[in-house]
């Protein structure tokens, strides 16, 4: 009995030296819930990590928009009721409306007070009768600023008082693991929020758009989603979401989103021009097979050219298939995404030196760049 009230002594004598090791209780927790990360020398530190992302939905959801686009078209017969054998045994095709009424749901982004929502192109495509609902349940027509294909991004524009603008923040500035929200509107279920981390960062080749640099993500995107809003657990938008990869039509987990840093050109151009100006060379470009540059000794590499276009920039400048550029305005050229890049973001009218290998023979050309023609939506 002594020794075990000396022992109970000795630990109350400890923990009075030493009272940190004691938990603090459900009264006395923090806001935040502590985690530890490792510091930039590798050493682990405390951090406070939210236990609620309602500040940062507060901020961003009033900005996300639906979109609600429709399109008239006519309805035709089927062409077997024209023809008369088959009218003999069937009869005449049943009459049916003369036009019916396609509908398609999405999502948009109020970008400023100005009343500019940026959306999805494949949304809003060839609608003739588009409505946006804001979160407060305000209803109203929306009119096409324009659209670009290239990157399926679109500007609507909208009339109305007291409208809320989206806090816009850094893509450039993401890394993989970050925490994301996407909030839309999946199913036409209403404004949603889901949650997840960034995947990676500059998704590339994957035949969603012609100039792709996306944000992956497992925060789930359902069809509805597109055009909404990606935003960082601060509350602010760093992307537009365009697509998902399913088998189901659902979301599995790897959703793609524009970047906004990217989508913010396209939306400034758009206002001020009512499209979006790149310009063009006119050729297909291909990746070098590593057998070819074993054989040319392009150890920097270089774009094969696979086709020109005829009477285009890059035939007027004497650019041929089977060409390879090495560098295109001084600057070394090794990926045919680089060079599309470097191309597009040059004016029309403006001469580039083109660098090319021709057989065995290096060549400087001159290209007078052209505005890139505008692709229609499928």
């Amino acid at each position: 009995m002594q020794s075990a009230l000396v022992g109970l002594a000795a630990a109350c004598l400890f923990l009075l030296i030493r009272p940190q090791l004691i938990s603090p209780g459900p009264d006395n927790s923090p806001p935040g819930v502590d985690i530890q990360s490792l510091s930039d020398s590798g050493e682990f530190r405390n951090q406070q990590q939210p236990v609620s992302y309602q500040a940062a939905v507060a901020a961003t959801a009033p900005a996300v928009v639906n979109v609600y686009a429709s399109k008239v078209y006519q309805q035709t017969k089927h062409p077997l009721f024209q023809d008369p054998i088959f009218r003999r045994f069937f009869g005449e095709a049943p009459s049916l409306p003369e036009q019916r009424r396609s509908n398609n749901l999405g999502s948009g982004v109020i970008m400023n007070r100005d009343g500019y929502v940026l959306t999805n192109a494949h949304v809003i495509q060839d609608a003739d009768d588009i409505r946006v609902t804001l979160r407060d349940g305000r209803q109203t027509y929306a009119r096409v600023v324009g659209i670009d294909p290239d990157t399926d991004l679109a500007v609507l524009h909208i009339t109305m008082d007291n409208l809320p603008a989206i806090p816009i923040g850094d893509s450039s500035k993401l890394r993989v693991g970050d925490v994301v929200l996407a909030i839309g509107n999946p199913y036409d279920f209403g404004q949603t929020v889901t949650q997840g981390i960034v995947s990676a960062t500059g998704r590339k080749r994957l035949g969603i758009t012609t100039f792709e640099d996306f944000i992956q993500t497992d925060a789930d995107i359902n069809p509805g989603n597109s055009g909404g809003a990606l935003i960082t657990a601060r509350g602010e938008l760093i992307g537009i979401n365009t697509a998902i990869v399913s088998n189901s039509g659902g979301s599995q987990g790897i959703g793609f989103t524009t970047p906004i840093n990217q989508a913010i050109d396209i939306i400034q151009q758009i206002i001020a021009n009512g499209r979006v100006v790149r310009g063009w060379l006119g050729i297909e470009a291909q990746i070098l097979s590593p057998d070819i540059i074993e054989v040319t000794g392009l150890i920097n590499g270089g774009v094969l050219v696979a086709g020109v276009l005829q009477n285009g920039p890059a035939e007027q400048a004497g650019i041929i298939p089977g060409d390879i550029i090495i560098s295109l305005g001084g600057q070394p050229t090794s990926d045919p995404q680089q060079a599309i890049k470097l191309i597009t973001e040059l004016n029309p009218g403006m001469d580039i030196e083109v660098t090319i290998l021709r057989g065995w023979d290096q060549q400087t050309l001159r290209a007078k760049i052209a505005q890139r023609p505008s692709p229609r939506l499928d």
